[in-house]
């Protein structure tokens, strides 16, 4: 039997069950991606398997660079750009069973099976012949990027977008459909990052073209966002997505801000605690943007980012060199999400923290604020980035199990720039069935209620995504 077979990570006969019959078949929302529009909207075709799975010009795989980082290979075959496509995947052909237990040795080989049916183990000794088989592959029209994204099932594709972004490669897909939805989700971070002054200044002249108007105040600001976020909406959007170290409340005064917003303006940094309360003000402010549209927010918490400074000075950031930071997020989150409550503002959310030690803490967070008018308004998302492994995902779901209902969860998403990362769905699915399959068999669970929790499987894979988000 092959590595990657019909029963892999199912360690029950219920598992089993739960799988094939109830999580296998459900189609895929992936409501939260870093895939390129653009590349989508032309429907690309790789070059080769080393451009789909390693190296795509600045965007790659960073949790592959880390690995062949600590394997000992040199920076030159990553982000280097000194060797061939051939020679970049071997050096990571001889690490791949140097990762065994870690997530990429399961995902390389789901992705290499799923994608192009290749069921040997990467090795020194197979690369040659699964690189060519792949490139094969890769040069038929069954292999461009439309093509790989319908090969799974998906019926929702959520992008990572900027409020400065003017959509067009959304709107070309909107065009020209080709069977699978692909719509944009706000991401304004970039127009809260006050911190870096110069840069902050050539962002807002961005954002004044794509709101076609000056902004020269705090309040400029938020109606230049308030114009993007109509036209987001406009064009399909449904939800928000923060990329933050904590949650920011600080108390503040409007006309505080917009002095803080005016020292940026001619390039003076703001100090931490004027940092704090611009960054408390802006948050507030997106959060009630998205409660009056009615889209949901998540918030991504808990990275620490840019840490060699050494590497960020020669590849940029999102290369590998970000790590999991050791915050108090629960004085700051609850009263953030406090104030939005008592305003009536608070939008459907979802909660990520990048630190296991605050999984109960995220999670009890997030059932303070449930207010019964939507079923898992608030709640606790998948194991993300770092967490988005096997253990992760085990303790991601018995925290939202022990604390919560798992039952209202809205499952995965990919999180992901590869076309090919959708088998992370499948291995969360697995893992999924493996948890509820071995609590029916030990008895924590009544057998004869597994028409229901086959439902409950359907509902965490699929539907519940599909009502929370209305697609």
């Amino acid at each position: 039997m092959s590595f990657i077979n019909p029963d892999f990570m199912l360690q029950t006969e219920t598992a089993k069950r739960l799988y094939h019959e109830h999580a296998e078949k459900m189609p895929i929302i992936d409501y939260h991606c870093h895939l390129v529009p653009q590349q989508i909207a032309e429907n690309i075709q790789f070059r080769d398997i080393t451009q789909l799975w390693l190296v795509d010009g600045h965007y790659g795989d960073h949790y592959k660079w880390r690995a062949m980082r600590a394997n000992g290979v040199s920076e030159d075959y990553l982000t280097g750009g000194k060797y061939s496509a051939w020679e970049t995947f071997q050096k990571w052909a001889e690490t791949v069973p140097y990762t065994m237990r870690n997530p990429l040795y399961h995902w390389t080989h789901l992705e290499l099976s799923r994608v192009f049916g290749i069921d040997k183990l990467l090795c020194p000794a197979t690369a040659r012949e699964i690189f060519d088989e792949c490139n094969a592959k890769l040069a038929t029209p069954e292999f461009r990027g439309q093509a790989i994204i319908k090969r799974f099932n998906v019926q929702v594709v959520c992008t990572t977008d900027d409020p400065a972004d003017d959509l067009r490669w959304h709107k070309k897909i909107a065009e020209d459909p080709f069977g699978v939805k692909v719509i944009p989700a706000w991401r304004p971070d970039c127009a809260m990052a006050i911190e870096r002054p110069e840069t902050y200044k050539k962002y807002l002249k961005r954002l004044e073209v794509a709101a076609d108007m000056e902004i020269d105040s705090y309040a400029d600001l938020c109606e230049a966002l308030q114009k993007r976020h109509d036209y987001f909406a406009a064009n399909g959007c449904k939800l928000s997505d923060h990329g933050l170290e904590n949650f920011y409340s600080a108390d503040y005064k409007e006309i505080e801000i917009e002095l803080i917003f005016k020292k940026a303006l001619i390039g003076i940094a703001p100090t931490p605690e004027e940092l704090e309360k611009f960054r408390s003000a802006f948050l507030h402010d997106q959060a009630v943007m998205d409660a009056e549209a009615g889209w949901a927010q998540q918030f991504h918490i808990g990275a620490i980012r840019n840490n060699n400074t050494k590497m960020f000075a020669e590849v940029g950031a999102d290369t590998g060199y970000d790590a999991i930071h050791d915050l108090d997020i629960a004085t700051a989150g609850h009263r953030f999400f406090d104030r939005l409550t008592l305003e009536g503002k608070l939008a459907k959310t979802i909660l990520y923290c990048l630190n296991p030690k605050d999984n109960a803490v995220m999670m009890t967070m997030a059932y303070t604020f449930n207010d019964g008018t939507v079923p898992g308004k608030m709640q606790f998302g998948s194991g993300w980035w770092f967490l988005d492994q096997e253990v992760g995902m085990r303790r991601q779901m018995d925290s939202l199990s022990n604390l919560g209902l798992i039952s209202r969860f809205v499952g995965m998403l990919t999180d992901s720039r590869s076309f090919i990362s959708y088998p992370r769905h499948e291995y969360f699915r697995r893992i999924l069935c493996d948890v509820f399959g071995k609590d029916v068999e030990r008895g924590k669970l009544p057998a004869s209620e597994m028409d229901f929790i086959g439902q409950m499987i359907e509902d965490i894979c699929y539907n519940n995504a599909k009502n929370y988000f209305n697609f």
